[in-house]
C-alpha cells in the first residue's frame, strides 16, 4: 500500500510509503483519502500524525503521469485530488505533521491540512506548480494564504521557489524546527499528549476555529456558542470541572 495508517497510544500514523519519494499519484490520492475517513471514524485513534519517512514527506505529485492527463481527464479527477486533501482536513482529531526532507506541491498541500507542523532542520518546502505552467490544485493556493498571508502566499506560488526550514518557521508555515532525526518522535509526541484530552471538546474547538476562518465573524460565534453550550452535556465536562475544584487544574483523566 501507499499510505498506511498504524495506531499506537491513541495515536494514528497515516504513513506515506512510496519510495523513494512519495510521489502522490492518483492511487496515493484515493488511499490517502479512504485512510483519513478511516481515521476519523475509528475510536481507538484521538490524534494523528502525517508522516512520509525518515527521507522525504512527499515530493508532489507524480508528473510523469500528470503529463499524460489532458484536460477533460484533469476536470474529472480535480475534485477527486482536493476530495482526498480536504478529507485529511476535515479529521475531527488534532492532526500533526512530521515533515522530514521536501515537502513539494502536493507534498506542501497535505502539511497545509495539518493543525500544526514540526518541521526537521533540513526540511525544504515550496509551491513549484508555477515552473510547470501550473498552480496549486490541491488547496494551495487557500490554505497557504490562509496560514501565512495573502502576501507571502503569493511570493511562494508566483516564484515556484523552496523554502528552508529556518524560513519557514519564519513566516509560520511550519510551528517547530527540530533535529532530523527527532521529527517523528516530537510529532508523536505532542498527538500522544492531545489523544489524553477530552475528545469532543478538541473536536468543537477544531470545527470552530476552522469554520470560523471560512466565514464572518457571527457566524463564528454562533458555531463557538452552539459547541460551548453543547458540551456542558458531555462527561468529560463533568469530568474536568469536578477535577479542577477537587483536585486543581490541569489533573482530570478523561474518557
Amino acid at each position: 500500500m501507499t499510505v498506511n495508517l498504524e495506531v499506537a497510544e491513541g495515536v494514528g500514523t497515516l504513513r506515506l510509503d512510496r519510495p523513494p519519494m512519495n510521489a502522490l499519484d492518483v492511487a496515493t490520492q484515493d488511499r490517502l483519502r479512504e485512510l483519513a475517513e478511516e481515521a476519523t471514524r475509528r475510536d481507538d485513534v484521538r490524534a494523528v500524525v502525517l508522516y512520509g519517512g525518515e527521507k522525504v514527506f512527499a515530493a508532489g505529485a507524480d508528473i510523469k503521469e500528470m503529463q499524460d492527463m489532458d484536460h477533460t481527464a484533469m476536470i474529472l479527477r480535480a475534485r477527486d485530488l482536493q476530495d482526498a486533501f480536504t478529507a485529511v482536513a476535515r479529521i475531527p482529531k488534532p492532526v500533526v505533521a512530521a515533515v522530514t526532507g521536501y515537502a513539494l506541491g502536493g507534498g506542501c498541500e497535505l502539511a497545509l491540512c495539518a493543525d500544526f507542523r514540526i518541521a526537521a532542520d533540513n526540511a525544504k518546502l515550496g509551491q513549484p506548480e508555477i515552473l510547470l505552467g501550473l498552480i496549486p490544485g490541491a488547496g494551495g493556493t487557500q490554505r497557504l494564504s490562509r496560514l501565512v498571508g495573502p502576501s507571502k502566499a503569493k511570493d511562494l506560488i508566483f516564484t515556484g521557489r523552496m523554502v528552508k526550514a529556518d524560513e519557514a518557521l519564519s513566516i509560520g508555515l511550519v510551528d517547530r524546527v527540530v533535529p532530523a532525526d527527532e521529527v517523528y518522535t516530537q510529532a508523536h509526541a505532542w498527538a500522544a499528549k492531545l489523544a489524553q484530552g477530552p475528545a469532543i471538546a478538541l473536536r468543537a474547538a477544531k470545527e470552530a476555529i476552522d469554520t470560523g476562518l471560512e466565514t464572518d465573524l457571527e457566524t463564528g460565534l454562533a458555531v463557538e456558542r452552539n459547541w460551548f453550550a453543547g458540551l456542558f452535556a458531555t462527561a468529560d465536562r463533568e469530568i474536568g470541572m469536578r477535577s479542577f475544584v477537587e483536585e486543581g487544574p490541569g489533573k482530570a483523566k478523561f474518557l
